[in-house]
């Protein structure tokens, strides 16, 4: 069978978590291998659509007419839409709308996670069949790194952080969804531990609330923006621990990333991680307070077993895994067809 793998404004998004699951795609199938293409002027047996605008929507009708099976990719649902940027509101009428219109067309749609299929199975215009597939972690490329000593203190160095301080770490879209200005706050009750979030956004594009909390960070907070991944792969690995205090997430790819280099991760207790239990394979909190005690946990207490559960958990989601179920997935729409 050949694949073709579609997505819409690949530019703009080619740093967001999106962007990355389409990478992890083309891997998964390679690995089981699965043909796939890019090029729309391709043929090809089966539409795996990963975005929800206009011409990918135009794609969905063109291949349902062709007879062509078409799997649309729920990485976005109504719910991780809000409270991300600055005058999100305004248009939230015309990505609810598109968001309506392209997964009421397809014969089936694949999503992260069970918590994102349950949101979307709810959905009042889906007809057709929602499955949980994790976009996966390529655990050799984070799991295997080593950081010298000299590499570390060159990192250190490069983002102003002392040889001996402690580091909690951030990864994203500066969106007020995902929780930076509650890290950013956290921040100010440990002045001796380097707080560092890689993620950029436009300024224009905050909300009020982030720019505010910016603003008046301390000097122990640093934010670089966006860095390749190879320098994001490294800092994880010199991390004491990996802060994601999202609100909502479909799955959160940064999230696997991070448990794969075995660094212990604090998150918020969201739908999307009910997968991970407190204290086992995870720290959770809901309030800002309870992520200061977790992170006072992470940085003063031995969690090597509760990494090594995590780093277990997570080696599920490894890529060759989850080209498996795409495969499968496939595979039944083809002889149903």
């Amino acid at each position: 069978m050949k694949v073709l793998l579609y997505f819409e404004n690949e530019k703009m998004l080619r740093k967001s978590g999106i962007g990355r699951a389409l990478e992890h795609q083309k891997k998964a199938l390679e690995l089981n291998g699965i043909e796939w293409t890019t090029n729309l002027k391709d043929k090809y047996d089966i539409a795996h659509v990963n975005t929800y605008y206009k011409k990918s929507r135009k794609l969905v009708k063109k291949c349902k007419k062709l007879g062509i099976p078409v799997i649309v990719h729920g990485h976005s649902t109504k719910e991780d839409f809000a409270n991300s940027f600055a005058f999100w509101k305004l248009i939230k009428p015309f990505i609810y709308s598109s968001i309506e219109k392209c997964y009421s067309l397809p014969d089936e749609i694949i999503t992260p996670t069970p918590y994102s299929k349950r949101l979307i199975e709810a959905y009042s215009f889906v007809n057709c069949p929602v499955v949980a597939v994790s976009n996966g972690v390529d655990i050799n490329k984070y799991s295997t790194v080593e950081v010298s000593k000299e590499e570390e203190l060159e990192l250190r160095k490069q983002f102003g952080i002392k040889e001996n301080q402690k580091i909690v770490m951030g990864i994203g879209w500066m969106f007020e969804r995902k929780g930076v200005h509650n890290y950013i706050e956290i921040a100010k009750d440990f002045p001796d531990v380097a707080f560092i979030w890689f993620g950029s956004m436009n300024k224009l594009m905050n909300t009020r609330k982030i720019n505010k909390a910016i603003n008046g960070k301390t000097d122990n907070v640093i934010l670089p923006g966006y860095k390749p991944q190879d320098i994001i792969i490294k800092m994880l690995h010199i991390a004491d621990c990996f802060m994601f205090p999202s609100y909502e997430e479909t799955e959160g790819i940064v999230l696997l990333e991070a448990m794969a280099c075995k660094v212990p991760v604090i998150i918020r207790d969201i739908g999307a991680f009910d997968y991970l239990t407190d204290g086992v394979d995870c720290l959770k909190a809901t309030t800002n307070e309870g992520f200061k005690t977790q992170i006072s946990k992470a940085l003063n207490e031995d969690l090597t077993e509760m990494v090594d559960n995590a780093f277990t958990l997570v080696k599920e989601r490894d890529l060759d895994k989850v080209g498996l179920k795409l495969k499968a997935e496939y595979t039944k729409l083809l002889e149903n067809k």
